[in-house]
């Protein structure tokens, strides 16, 4: 398994000790109807001084827990960095476990959590420690595990990441592998694409595939899942995406690094969101994500075309297959 993470990712709590603030909101806000989506998570430590996330455990029921299905098999069965993508739909809850499952001797790295962004939850969810929040240690130590609740409040569709906040230091080691995303897809069950320079309103039933990118100071890297077999593979760095002609796939990116980045995919345009414009470039900054929907039809190249990126050789292929 190949592990990579840049010298340069965002220390996330430069910015997240002001998302977090905004993103904490209350269960008098929870929806009415949805799924329950119980996952156990485990933390584990690698060679090199990475850490990662491993889907141990996931299940999806009614929010009173009947008619419970076991999803775990849809993720690899050892901890990857990128760690697991967590797919849900607005109006949906997550309880979500973490287990801290290596030992170590320094009380520097007893600590290790998850904290989300963009999602609704109360403070003792927020995963940060107690001289941050004033309140306690929402974190998961090698004696104890520890629960989070999220709900997937209307107004939350979106993908968002999440990372540690407590492993090493105050800012977390998501620098060392412990990150990840969750997909809130919209309870309307529908995504926009450039269909002959309009807008067109498309069934999510009809995205075969969606590409989880992160962007970091020097790389991407990706997850890939195939909605027809509901598999989620870890992609590697700078991936090879592939699609099947004529279907619709959706990219999903969220900036990690510190610096400026300039998303572009040549040949492809998608709307922009808020606007009538058709685009093929986005300019994202630190935290900032972009989600995009289009109809599989040429080979590309995904490119980071910010100058400093360029000469990173921040690209990856995009296939069709016929």
């Amino acid at each position: 398994m190949q592990y990579r993470s840049s010298s340069a990712v965002l220390s996330s709590c430069i910015f997240a000790l002001f998302f977090c603030f905004i993103s904490v909101n209350s269960y008098a806000q929870q929806a009415e109807s949805g799924k329950l989506h119980t996952i156990e998570l485990v933390a584990e430590k690698f060679d090199g001084g990475y850490f990662a996330y491993g889907m141990r455990q996931y299940t999806v029921s009614d929010l009173d827990g009947g008619n419970a299905t076991d999803i775990t098999s849809r993720y690899p069965n050892t901890p990857t960095i990128p760690g697991p993508t967590i797919v849900i739909t607005e109006g949906d809850e997550v309880t979500l476990k973490l287990i801290h499952a290596f030992d170590t001797n320094s009380s520097a790295e007893e600590h290790v959590s998850v904290h989300v962004h963009g999602v609704h939850y109360d403070i003792i969810s927020d995963g940060t420690l107690e001289y941050i929040n004033f309140l306690m240690d929402e974190s998961a130590t090698p004696a104890m595990s520890y629960e989070y609740r999220w709900v997937a409040a209307p107004g939350t569709a979106g993908t968002w990441p999440y990372h540690d906040h407590n492993l090493l230091t105050h800012n977390g080691a998501e620098d060392r592998g412990l990150y990840g995303a969750v997909i809130v897809n919209p309870a309307s069950n529908i995504v926009d694409v450039n269909s002959g320079g309009t807008r067109q309103s498309v069934s999510l039933d009809s995205v075969m595939k969606d590409y989880v990118l992160y962007i970091f100071d020097d790389a991407f890297v990706g997850t890939e899942i195939d909605n027809e077999t509901s598999l989620h593979t870890p992609a590697g760095v700078n991936p090879t995406l592939t699609a099947q002609e004529n279907t619709n796939v959706r990219f999903h990116l969220i900036a990690l690094g510190t610096n400026i980045h300039q998303f572009t995919l040549p040949n492809y345009l998608w709307p922009e969101p808020g606007t009538q414009n058709m685009v093929n470039s986005k300019a994202l900054g630190p935290i900032e994500k972009l989600v995009f929907t289009v109809n599989a039809s040429e080979d590309s190249t995904y490119t980071d075309t910010a100058f400093s990126s360029r000469l990173l050789g921040m690209q990856g292929s995009f296939l069709v297959n016929p």
